[in-house]
This record gives C-alpha cells, sequence and structure tokens, in this order.
C-alpha cells in the first residue's frame, strides 16, 4: 500500500506559487509512489481558475483536492508549499517547499518555520545561500536592563535545490502567433517585461519597473527607429482600479522628460493570462527580447520560460535566475548590493538589514541598445542558451531530481495508520476554468484614457 501525502500549497492559484506548486505535485504523480491528497489554499487576491478539467493532469490534480479537511489517518508525509513562517507539521515526516527569497538574509520567522520541518526544498541556490547565512543572536534579559547573548537562531535542518522544471508541451517555439492587440502594435521591435509591480517608491519596487521605463525611455528618445516596451503586469490585483495604478506610475515617469522630447512607445498589457496565452506572447514576431532588472529573485521563472522559446534576455546579474542563465549566452546587467528601503519592508517577510541588487543604468541602456542594434548575435547566443535550458531545467528533469531527494530522506520512514489528523482549514476549490481572453493594450500618451 502506498503512502499517504497531504499536500498544502495554492495548487488552483494563478501565481508564481501556484506554478511551482502545480509542477511539483505533477512530478509527484510522475513518481508514483504516494496517495497524494491536496489541500488548496489562496495566494493573495490571484484568480484561482488555474486549473482546466479538460486537462488530464489538471483533472487528476483537481481529483486530489480535499472536499472536506478529513483523512483516515495522519499522514506519512506532509508537504507544504507556501512562506515559512505559514508552514505548519501534520505529517509523521514534514517537508516544507518555499521559493525561496529575493534578499539578502531571510526573517526570523521563516527560520523558526524552516526549523519545525524535516526538510526544506528551495529552487535555487541563491535561496539556499540566504538562509544559510541568516544568523540571529538568542539573547535574554538580565536584572539589570542589559541583555546576554545565549545562543544563535540559525537554519538547523537539511536544505536542498530543487529547481524548477518547466513543461516543454506548454512552453515551446510555436511559429505564426496571432495576438489582435500585439499584431495592431505600430513598432515591429518589442522589448517584454513580466512580472507584478508591487509596493514601493521610484526604484523601491522589487521587479524595479520604474528605473526599467525610465531607462528605457533614455536608451531610445529621438532616435528615428525605435523599439517598444510592452509591460506585462499588475499590482497584486486584475481590478480596473489596478489598472489604473498601474497607468498613473507610467504617466509619472513619461511626464519627468521634456515634452519636445520623442519618446518610445510603452504598453501596458494588465490582466490574467494562461500559460498556453504566456507563450504565444513569448513566441509572437514582434516580441524580440525579454527584459528584467529585478532587484531579486527566488527563482525567476518567467525568465526561464522566456528562454525556453529562444527569446533572448537581458536580466540582473544577481540572485536566482543565475542558475539558468549565463553571461555568455544572456546580457547579465552589473550592479550593487544595497539595502532595502523602508518603504517595502514587511513583517515576517522582508526585514530590517537586507539588501538586495540595484542594476546599473548604464550597463542597462548598453545592453537595450547592444540587442536593438546586434539582434542576430543576440538571438543565436538565445538559441544555444534554449537548448541546454529546455534538457535541464525540463519537468522530466525536475521529477528525476525530486525522486532522487524523496528516495534520499524518507525510503525508510514507517508508515502510520489509525492516526486523527488535526482539522484544516476548509477552502472551497474552483473546479471550472473560465475561458481568459487576452487583455487589451493600452498605449502610455499624453492622454492616457482607461
Amino acid at each position: 500500500m502506498k503512502k499517504l501525502m497531504l499536500i498544502c500549497a495554492p495548487v488552483t492559484s494563478r501565481s508564481g506559487y501556484g506554478d511551482h506548486a502545480r509542477d511539483l505535485v505533477t512530478s509527484l504523480f510522475h513518481h508514483d509512489k504516494y496517495e497524494i491528497k491536496i489541500q488548496d489554499v489562496p495566494w493573495g487576491s490571484c484568480p484561482r481558475n488555474a486549473l482546466k478539467p479538460e486537462n488530464e493532469m489538471d483533472k487528476k490534480i483537481l481529483d486530489s483536492i480535499l472536499k472536506k479537511p478529513e483523512l483516515p489517518k495522519k499522514p506519512d508525509v506532509y508537504v507544504d508549499i507556501r512562506i515559512p513562517n505559514e508552514f505548519q507539521t501534520h505529517g509523521e515526516f514534514n517537508i516544507g517547499v518555499t521559493a525561496g527569497i529575493e534578499t539578502t538574509i531571510v526573517s526570523q520567522a521563516w527560520i523558526e518555520g524552516c526549523n519545525k520541518m524535516d526538510l526544506i526544498i528551495v529552487p535555487s541556490r541563491h535561496s539556499k545561500e540566504g538562509f544559510i547565512k541568516t544568523i540571529f543572536d538568542k539573547v535574554e534579559n538580565l536584572p539589570d536592563g542589559q541583555q546576554r547573548k545565549v545562543g544563535e537562531l540559525k537554519l538547523e535542518k537539511p536544505m536542498e535545490v530543487l529547481f524548477e522544471g518547466v513543461d516543454g508541451e506548454t512552453y515551446k517555439k510555436i511559429d505564426n502567433v496571432k495576438l489582435d492587440k500585439i499584431d495592431s502594435l505600430e513598432e515591429d521591435n518589442v522589448f517584454l517585461f513580466t512580472g507584478q509591480w508591487a509596493n514601493g517608491g521610484y526604484g523601491e519596487d522589487r521587479k524595479d519597473i520604474s528605473r526599467l521605463i525610465k531607462v528605457f525611455y533614455e536608451s531610445f528618445a529621438n532616435k528615428k527607429d525605435k523599439p517598444a516596451l510592452l509591460l506585462k503586469t499588475n499590482g497584486a490585483a486584475f481590478s480596473i482600479l489596478d489598472r489604473e495604478e498601474c497607468l498613473d506610475k507610467i504617466k509619472n515617469i513619461k511626464s519627468k522628460f521634456p515634452t519636445d522630447w520623442d519618446l518610445p512607445s510603452v504598453y501596458l498589457l494588465h490582466g490574467d493570462l494562461s500559460r498556453e496565452e504566456m507563450n504565444k506572447l513569448y513566441n509572437h514576431p514582434k516580441v524580440k527580447a525579454m527584459v528584467s532588472i529585478t532587484h531579486g529573485e527566488g527563482f525567476g521563472r518567467p525568465l526561464l520560460e522566456a528562454t525556453m522559446v529562444g527569446l533572448p534576455v537581458i536580466a540582473s546579474g544577481w540572485s536566482g535566475q543565475l542558475d539558468f542563465l549565463d553571461k555568455e549566452k544572456s546580457m547579465l546587467i552589473g550592479g550593487k548590493l544595497d539595502k532595502v528601503p523602508n518603504s517595502v519592508l514587511w513583517k515576517d517577510i522582508i526585514v530590517e538589514g537586507s539588501e538586495w541588487f540595484y542594476a546599473d543604468e548604464n550597463q542597462l541602456y548598453k545592453a537595450l541598445n547592444h540587442v536593438f542594434t546586434n539582434y542576430d548575435e543576440v538571438k543565436n547566443n538565445a538559441v544555444g542558451l534554449m537548448i541546454h535550458n529546455r534538457e535541464k531545467f525540463s519537468l522530466s528533469s525536475m521529477t528525476k531530481s525530486f525522486d532522487e531527494i524523496m528516495e534520499k530522506y524518507l525510503k525508510d520512514t514507517p508508515q502510520q495508520v489509525g492516526l486523527n489528523l488535526p482539522k484544516l482549514k476548509k477552502v472551497e476549490s474552483q473546479n471550472e476554468a473560465p475561458k481568459v481572453k487576452l487583455p487589451k493594450l493600452k498605449k502610455v500618451t499624453d492622454e492616457v484614457t482607461a
């Protein structure tokens, strides 16, 4: 009889964590050594419509989601795919899976959460390094008001790196892509950014979108032939108000330039796209390159997806994406580490004293122009990276690595029967996946309209 595995994860969520969770669950189904039950949980305000019942694997995941918070026995293995301060322990052997960190250190709450588990899995060497080097002093208060160090709080449990794997049947090179809103753009050369426009002032949001727009304007202002920048982004919601906030941010950056400058176009693609729709976007003939000067990534999945179709990538030369990007076949932007601004500190997640990466604007300027003027050379390098990454970061490669990790830690785990499972919060799963239309593009001009 197979061992019982309970997985707590946002499997229906349209998010990066949702993608990661679905890939891990898919790997476990291919592993085929456990009876899998899933506790589906939300991920922020992200839509929970990522699974399609007509897809064989998606249906298998949907069928495994608990309708009631009940199990016949305590799970032999419990897998929690969330952030560490949310980790729980419901199994005989407990595994915490987290996308990792964007900064140099993690919070005290994350270390404490990891230390509750028997094993931690992260998607990048950057994430593992951040956890390992994070050490807090344990102190006791003395009668005279002073404090004395009595020990250290640090990671005590084993941690394994499991690279994310991309399904080659979803993300692949396709020809003759038609997307009406992209087809209609005036420009034939488009740089693509994709990612969430998080909180923070100019230069302080984690993806550093504001500075990217500013440098893009500077790179191609007053030039006869200009590319465009397409921002596939949102601010953690898919509402009209959220879209307007993104447009206002772009207008504000544009307003800093002289009114007589001929600036390149910046377009906003706001809303929710499926994996298949994203693949079409990556493959559209007008989309020539991916660009991101993120302050930090636990892994950087959209960048990996772009490489899977041979799209040239310009990216920050720090954090999780370095596992699948290299300076020979992609364009890595140098810069420096500096403290995380107070405006984005986040209790138990992004802590005071941590640092992240600031890309050098001059290097970005040169990279954008190099891609635009030497595209054939850049494209050839990107194709070489595609061939490498489609093998090393495939879903099958991830499944094989995951199998090795599970065998290493769980081959001798005894089965437990007749034990009561602690009650889990009931979460209604969304079994219907409505069709998603490509959101409208908004060109940023002097008179932006909703």
